[in-house]
C-alpha cells in the first residue's frame, strides 16, 4: 500500500481496457439493468445513437479498480465521487481510465482525485471528481525491547517437601535460587549443594517469617547476595494438627493466622518495592483445596487461615498488576510431605480415593506448577489458583 505521506500532487495513475459483449452481459447479471439501449442492437438503432450504448457506470466501475489497486491503492476508501457522461462507449472501444491526486488533505488522510475516461481517439468520454480516504494499516506493535531478566528465587520454607522439589525445579529451570529456612539448616544446606551442583547459584538464609526486623534483612541480604529478586515461592506453613472445635484456643488460631498471613504480610512489605523498581516480580503462594472443597473435620485454624491468605492473594494481584507484577496461587489436594505424617494411613488412603487420578499429590507435581508460573510464561496470569489434586476439585 502506498503510504498517504508518500503520495504527491501531481501523481498519476491509469489502466487500458477493451469493453466487450461479455463484459456487458456480466454488468446486466450483477446489476439487473437490462435497458434495451444497452442490449437489444434493434431498439438503439432507432435512436438517435445508432447503436448500442455501454452502461456508463460499467466505464465508472474501472475507477474503483485504479483507486484500489493503483492510487492509492490497498487501504484506499473510496467516499465521494461526481461524474460526468461525456461520450457514449460502444463495445469494442479501448478506453483508459486515469486518476491524478490534486489535492491532499492532512489531517484526515484525504485524496482528491482527477479522474477522466478517454477512448482510442483520446476522446474525453467520461470525467469527475473521486474522494478517497486513505486507511493506514495498524503497525504491529514490536514490543519495547525488554532487558534481560534476572532469574533469582527466594523459596520461602525450602526445607519442606514442598519447598525443597520447588527449589530444585526452580534450579533446573535456570534460577538462582535463596534458600530461606526457620530452622533446619542442615537440610537447607544439602538444598544449597544439589542447587550447586546444577550449575546456579544458591545461598541459604535463616529468619522468622512473623518477624518484620528479620524478614526486611532477608529480603536486603537476597538482592545484596543476588542483585535482585525476580520470583517468590511462599511455603510456609504451620504443623496441621487435628483440634476439635471445643479444644481450640485462640492461641491456635494465631499459629496459623502468624505463619500464613503475617508471614505473607511480611514478606511482601520488604518484597514489593524491590518488584516494584524493577517493574517485574512474580509471588506465588501456596494454599490448599480445603478452601474450596468439604474439608476434613477438626481442621477449623488452618483453613481460615488459608482463606485468609486467598483473599490477600488477590487483594495484592488487583493493585499490582500494573506494575508489572502477578501475585498467584497453587490449591494442592493432601500431597506426600512431613506436614501429613500424623494423618492415619486410612484417612490417606480416602483422600487417594477420592481423586479422579486414585493417588495423593506429590511435592514434584506441585513443582511443576510453580515452576511455570515463575516462567515468562504465565506473565499474563494474576490473582489465579491452580488446583493440582487430581481432579477432586473441579471450578
Amino acid at each position: 500500500m502506498n503510504r498517504f505521506t508518500s503520495i504527491r500532487i501531481g501523481d498519476t495513475a491509469e489502466l487500458t481496457h477493451v469493453i466487450t459483449e461479455r463484459d456487458v452481459e456480466k454488468f446486466v447479471e450483477l446489476t439487473g439493468d437490462d435497458n434495451k439501449i444497452h442490449v437489444d442492437s434493434d431498439y438503439a438503432g432507432k435512436t438517435s445513437f445508432k447503436n448500442r450504448v455501454v452502461h456508463g457506470m460499467l466505464g465508472a466501475s474501472f475507477i474503483s479498480t485504479v483507486i484500489g489497486t493503483k492510487l492509492p491503492g490497498d487501504g484506499a476508501l473510496w467516499f465521494a465521487q461526481n461524474l460526468e457522461f461525456l461520450m457514449p462507449v460502444r463495445i469494442g472501444d479501448e478506453i483508459t481510465i486515469r486518476a491524478e491526486v490534486t489535492k491532499k488533505t492532512e489531517r484526515d488522510n484525504i485524496l482528491e482525485l482527477k479522474t477522466d475516461i478517454v477512448n482510442q481517439h483520446k476522446q474525453i468520454v467520461t470525467t469527475g471528481t473521486a474522494k478517497v480516504k486513505v486507511i493506514e494499516q495498524e503497525a504491529a506493535s514490536k514490543p519495547e525491547a525488554q532487558p534481560k531478566r534476572e532469574k533469582v528465587a527466594l523459596v520461602i520454607g525450602a526445607t519442606g517437601g514442598m519447598g525443597k522439589a520447588i527449589a530444585l525445579q526452580l534450579a533446573k529451570d535456570g534460577f538462582d535460587v535463596a534458600v530461606h529456612y526457620s530452622a533446619n539448616e542442615k537440610a537447607a544446606r544439602k538444598i544449597q549443594e544439589s542447587i550447586t551442583a546444577m550449575g546456579r547459584k544458591s545461598k541459604i538464609f535463616k529468619a522468622d517469617i512473623t518477624n518484620e526486623q528479620q524478614i526486611t534483612s532477608l529480603v536486603e541480604s537476597v538482592v545484596r547476595g543476588f542483585d535482585t529478586i525476580s520470583v517468590l515461592v511462599n511455603c510456609a506453613s504451620a504443623k496441621i494438627p487435628n483440634i476439635k472445635f471445643a479444644s481450640l484456643d485462640w492461641k491456635d488460631m494465631l499459629v496459623h493466622w502468624d505463619i500464613t498471613i503475617k508471614g505473607a504480610f511480611l514478606i511482601a512489605k520488604a518484597l514489593l518495592p524491590v518488584f516494584e523498581l524493577q517493574h517485574y516480580g512474580k509471588i506465588i503462594h501456596i494454599t490448599t483445596q480445603y478452601t474450596e472443597s468439604t474439608p476434613p473435620p477438626e481442621l477449623a485454624a488452618y483453613i481460615t487461615a488459608k482463606s485468609a491468605l486467598n483473599g490477600f492473594t488477590k487483594a495484592l494481584a488487583v493493585e499490582f498488576a500494573p506494575k508489572g507484577i502477578t501475585v498467584n496461587m497453587i490449591s494442592p489436594g493432601m500431597t506426600e510431605t512431613g506436614l501429613i505424617g500424623d494423618v492415619p494411613e486410612k484417612a490417606r488412603l480416602v483422600a487417594a480415593a477420592r481423586a479422579p487420578m486414585r493417588r495423593l499429590a506429590n511435592p514434584e507435581d506441585i513443582a511443576a506448577v510453580a515452576s511455570f508460573l515463575a516462567s515468562d510464561k504465565a506473565d499474563y496470569i494474576t490473582g489465579e489458583t491452580i488446583r493440582v489434586n487430581g481432579g477432586q476439585v473441579m471450578l
